[in-house]
C-alpha cells in the first residue's frame, strides 16, 4: 500500500509545485551539525541579520503530515509511525515548493538556509537528481561540537522541552547516526572545498561572531 502511494505522491509532485518562471535560482546554505549543536539558535539569528529564509526539513514534514487534506501527510504519517526516514522525494518536493512559494512573494529572498539536510547519501543523491542546475549550493555550513557537549546541551533542553528524544539513550543513537550517515556527506563537500566549520563549543554570541564572519565574506 505504501508503495503504491508513494508512486502516486511522486506522480503528483510536479504539479503541486508552482510553476515560476524567470526567477533567480534559489541560494542555498546547508546547515550541519549534531543533535544539540545550536543549529535552530543560530539559523534564528542569521535570519536576524542577513536576507535568508530558515526551512527545516523535519518542521516541513511534521506541518505536512499535519495539513487537511495533504497527499503526502498519510504516506509520510505511515513512515514516522514506523520510525522510517521519509522517502527523499517528498522531502526533496517539500524543500522545493517551499523556496518558490518564497520567491514568488519577494524575488529578493532567494537565500535558503536548509537546516538537517542532507541526512544521508540517500537525501543528496536525491537532491542532486532533483535540484542539480535548480538551485545553487552555495556552501554548508558546519557546527563542530563535540558528542558530550550535544549530549549535555540536549538533555538540559529536554528539561523544559516536550521532546521525547531529549535522552541520553534516544540522543546516544540519534549522535551515532549522525556520524554514520551525515558526517561522510560534511566530508564530500569538503573535499570540494565547500564547508564553512563553526566551533559550535562556545556560547550562543561567540558561535554566532564567527558565522557572522563567515557571511560576511561569503554574502
Amino acid at each position: 500500500m505504501i508503495g503504491r502511494l508513494l508512486s502516486y505522491v511522486c506522480q503528483k509532485v510536479p504539479s503541486l509545485l508552482p510553476r515560476v518562471s524567470l526567477m533567480m535560482k534559489p541560494q542555498v546554505v546547508f546547515v550541519l551539525g549534531g543533535p544539540g549543536a545550536g543549529k535552530g539558535t543560530q539559523c534564528s539569528k542569521i535570519v536576524q541579520e542577513y536576507a535568508y529564509t530558515h526551512l527545516s526539513a523535519g518542521d516541513l514534514l511534521r506541518e505536512e503530515k499535519a495539513r487537511e487534506g495533504s497527499e503526502c501527510g498519510q504516506l509520510i504519517g505511515s513512515y514516522i509511525k514506523e520510525g522510517k526516514i521519509v522517502p527523499v522525494e517528498i522531502t526533496i518536493s517539500l524543500l522545493q515548493k517551499a523556496m518558490e512559494e518564497t520567491m514568488e512573494k519577494d524575488e529578493k529572498m532567494f537565500r535558503f538556509l536548509i537546516d538537517g539536510f542532507p541526512r544521508n547519501e540517500n537525501n543528496l543523491q536525491g537532491w542532486n537528481k532533483v535540484m542539480d542546475g535548480n538551485a545553487d549550493v552555495k556552501f554548508v555550513l558546519f557546527f563542530d561540537c563535540s558528542t558530550e557537549d550535544c549530549i549535555q546541551r540536549c538533555l538540559e533542553r529536554g528539561k523544559n522541552s516536550e521532546r521525547t528524544d531529549d535522552n541520553r539513550e534516544s540522543l546516544e543513537k540519534r549522535i551515532q547516526t549522525y556520524q554514520q550517515s551525515t558526517r561522510p556527506i560534511i566530508e564530500q563537500y569538503e573535499q570540494h572545498g565547500k564547508v564553512r566549520t563553526v566551533d559550535a563549543s562556545c556560547n550562543v554570541d561567540e558561535v554566532f561572531a564567527s558565522v557572522k564572519a563567515i557571511f560576511d565574506k561569503e554574502g
